[in-house]
């Protein structure tokens, strides 16, 4: 099994559990609608819908932590670091990932470990509504999902040490994009020509590809 490989069965553990978390936001838009429903309309409101729909939320946001560093999403300030050339990039990630990264992420589970222990041996319920639903199993999510983002940590300090080697940004999973929305519409509209599609679907790959050099670490590869 070479370092390829094993990158990619990490972005796929990743991946799986992303997009597996985020059948979440039907849930949590369902508890929405129905609280709107009975409160307005019926006069109703349930106190535990609250609750309810912050541990939605809170799982799917926690849960998605992975995926989104598997997919090289989060939030960055790139303005000096997108010029930089790869192996500089490697290296200033794979300082900030010994540095910051791995104390930050394993105190995150130390501590989340010990906060769901805590709630699921006294049984916790929540405090913010009264006769509350349990919290035990949501505090439980904290410690797993900070497991995952350490896996996918791993897997890119992994990735910096192989680009460093190499010059190279090795290769991610692919995963569907903006810009294959745009060409999907582009491809069933009567109203477009195949010169003007194909002109159009090439301009939004340039930009897109533009905007991913911020360090997306390497071509998205199936």
């Amino acid at each position: 099994m070479n370092v390829q490989k094993i990158l990619h069965i990490v972005d796929g553990i990743s991946t799986w559990v992303g997009k597996a978390a985020a059948w979440l936001v039907i849930g949590l838009m369902i508890l929405v609608c129905v609280e709107v429903f009975k409160r307005y309309i019926m006069n109703m409101p349930t106190a535990w819908i609250f609750d309810a729909s912050n541990m939605f939320y809170g799982s799917l946001f926690m849960l998605a932590g992975a995926y989104t560093l598997a997919q090289n999403a989060h939030v960055r300030g790139d303005f000096l670091y997108s010029s930089m050339r790869p192996r500089t990039q490697a290296s200033l990630d794979l300082v900030l990932y010994i540095v910051f990264f791995l104390p930050g992420i394993m105190a995150l589970i130390y501590a989340g470990y010990d906060y769901a222990a805590l709630s699921w041996r006294i049984g916790e319920h929540s405090t913010v509504t009264a006769n509350g639903p349990p919290v035990y199993h949501f505090k439980a999510v904290i410690p797993i999902a900070g497991a995952l983002v350490m896996l996918q940590g791993l897997a890119e300090i992994l990735r910096c040490v192989v680009c460093l080697k190499t010059g190279v940004w090795p290769s991610r999973l692919k995963d569907v994009s903006e810009i294959d929305v745009v060409e999907e519409q582009l491809a069933h509209s009567e109203y477009v020509d195949e010169e003007t599609r194909k002109t159009a679907i090439a301009r939004a790959q340039q930009i897109d590809e533009t905007a991913r050099q911020r360090g997306m670490g390497g071509d998205l590869q199936t």
